[in-house]
């Protein structure tokens, strides 16, 4: 199987080089996105169900410990909303959009290139295609009529789609994997700000209902 491969590699010439590049730094993003983007690592259950066991006025002592003791994206926006509590309430939701957006773009980190490869591994390939093409047809016409030379048309237009192929074989994984991180994040970015924002309302509530009406 290995000699097989070898041999698909050599024959589709050129343009198999970078799409033999593009294949590994997607797989190694894949696997790598696949990682960060577990639930463990953005959201711990614990510190979600104290935030929403949370009473209006109640003491914040179990959410500080459990966001201090973890290094989750929740817990990152948690301690930020914490550490900005003697702020108002709208300076503290403007600042805490922007760590979460900070924090969405981290784990967006990586869906860019698999979106570039999805879209040129096809047009590299298309593009080692014509390539092949040009060249068989070049040698058939400095060698003789296309009646004489029917077989080695054949075989070389076989070598030439090798890298249509393989710009297929790179896009589709790729195009599959930034479907599926992409709807990941914006899932986990909805399940974010729907905590911050019972979070919010929480602590600021007595405050709100302590200042007298005009």
């Amino acid at each position: 199987m290995f000699e097989t491969l070898t041999k698909f590699f050599i024959t589709g010439g050129f343009f198999m080089i970078p799409l033999g590049v593009c294949s590994v730094v997607t797989l190694a993003i894949m696997l790598e996105r696949g990682f960060a983007l577990r639930r463990s690592l953005v959201i711990k259950q614990s510190l979600a169900r104290a935030i929403a066991d949370l009473r209006y006025g109640d003491k914040t002592t179990l959410i500080e410990q459990l966001s201090s003791d973890q290094n989750t994206v929740l817990a990152r926006l948690v301690r930020s909303c914490l550490l900005y509590m003697p702020w108002s309430k709208a300076e503290n939701s403007e600042a805490l959009q922007t760590k979460a957006r900070a924090e969405v773009s981290q784990l967006e980190r990586g869906l860019v290139f698999l979106e570039i490869v999805v879209g040129i591994g096809p047009l590299l390939g298309l593009l080692g295609t014509i390539s092949g093409l040009i060249t068989i047809f070049a040698h058939v016409a400095d060698n003789g009529g296309l009646a004489t030379q029917g077989m080695l048309i054949a075989k070389g237009i076989s070598e030439a789609l090798h890298t249509t192929v393989a710009g297929l074989v790179v896009a589709i994984p790729a195009a599959v994997a930034h479907s599926l991180y992409c709807r990941r994040v914006d899932d986990y970015s909805v399940e974010l700000e729907t905590i911050c924002s019972d979070l919010l309302g929480k602590l600021y509530s007595e405050a709100e209902e302590s200042v007298p009406n005009e």
